[in-house]
């Protein structure tokens, strides 16, 4: 289960430091609530710009948080998804070889991607352009595997079915098969437990079939393949009496070329399956740590953003990530609120 964790945003009250309230934090979660993890995280100064400008960024920011969330779950359940079909242990989840979690409870800014002195609209637009793009790209990957899964799974449906639908062609060898100017094979269906009624009077259904040339070659839980040889002649008037003794005839030519043609393309599905998924998981791997590095910036401008709403100028805040347990989330919350009144709390 994947841990929860609340960014919080506490007033540094006039005369006091950041660091200051730091310490009181830290000594008051330990005596009150010592499971509670608790971690500062570290926002820049950001170009604050207007009052205005903040109040309209203000109102896309938790629209935009669920969408970048909402991916990261997406590209997350893709990956749960796969390593379960692939049979490969689950892996802790990175940003650039960190576990996520190290990344988010030891958070630094990347100046070189998200340069300060940007607006933060600026800043918030291109975070969504990324991960807007991300998301395209996942839905192309997704659908170019599933396209490739879904004709493997229609073959092997077909070649796992009842005898009496599913494709016959890698039971039936070329020797099983008589073929000539006056001959053919016929595949009977016989029901499983009809197989002595079909020993004892196949070779009496019509005039023209051949003596003991009825072979099973294979059984499943309702039924049973059998060949029967006879003179071409006689075959639809063999379908006929056939049915009337609830025989089915499946109707079948074998062709080597077609039978090659089919094995090569069954192995070129699975062969495609398996790049496809490896290349996907792979892709997911790497895209879910840009996400989760690209949220965790978003996060940081949200907390900003917000402070700044309700501190105040100049920026005066402690921003901290916690990690409370369920048990513990009333405690932690009741701590919180001693630092400032229900106003001046910030938290997500």
């Amino acid at each position: 289960m994947a841990t929860r964790y609340w960014a919080v945003s506490l007033p540094v009250a006039q005369g006091s430091s950041a660091s200051a309230l730091w310490s009181r934090l830290q000594e008051s979660i330990s005596k009150n609530a010592f499971d509670t993890p608790l971690y500062r995280f570290n926002i820049p100064n950001l170009r604050v710009g207007t009052l205005d400008s903040l109040l309209a960024l203000s109102d896309d920011l938790l629209k935009s948080n669920n969408f970048i969330e909402g991916v990261s779950h997406k590209i997350r359940r893709q990956i749960e998804d796969l390593e379960r079909v692939s049979g490969v242990v689950s892996s802790s989840l990175t940003v650039d070889g960190v576990p996520v979690d190290s990344y988010l409870t030891r958070f630094v800014w990347d100046e070189a991607k998200y340069p300060t002195m940007s607006p933060l609209r600026e800043i918030v637009d291109g975070i969504h352009v990324q991960i807007a793009k991300i998301e395209d790209d996942l839905k192309v990957r997704v659908a170019e595997y599933s396209n490739v899964r879904s004709q493997l799974n229609a073959i092997n449906r077909k070649q796992a079915g009842s005898l009496a639908i599913r494709d016959l062609s890698n039971l039936v060898k070329p020797q099983d098969i008589v073929t000539s100017e006056h001959l053919t094979t016929l595949l009977a269906i016989v029901p499983k437990y009809s197989q002595k009624d079909w020993l004892s009077s196949y070779e009496g259904l019509t005039s023209y079939v051949v003596p003991r040339s009825s072979k099973k070659l294979h059984e499943d839980n309702e039924y049973a393949l059998f060949t029967v040889t006879l003179f071409n002649r006689d075959a639809d008037n063999f379908r006929i009496k056939a049915r009337e003794r609830n025989f089915q005839i499946r109707d079948f030519e074998y062709n080597t070329e077609t039978q090659e043609t089919r094995k090569q393309e069954l192995d070129k599905l699975t062969q495609d399956q398996e790049t496809f998924r490896s290349s996907l998981l792979q892709w997911c791997y790497t895209s879910y740590g840009e996400v989760f590095s690209s949220w965790m910036h978003f996060c940081a401008v949200r907390v900003f953003t917000e402070s700044i709403l309700r501190y105040g100028l100049p920026p005066s805040f402690l921003s901290v990530v916690l990690s409370p347990s369920v048990k513990s989330e009333k405690k932690v919350r009741s701590i919180l609120e001693g630092f400032c009144d229900n106003s001046n709390r910030y938290y997500i």
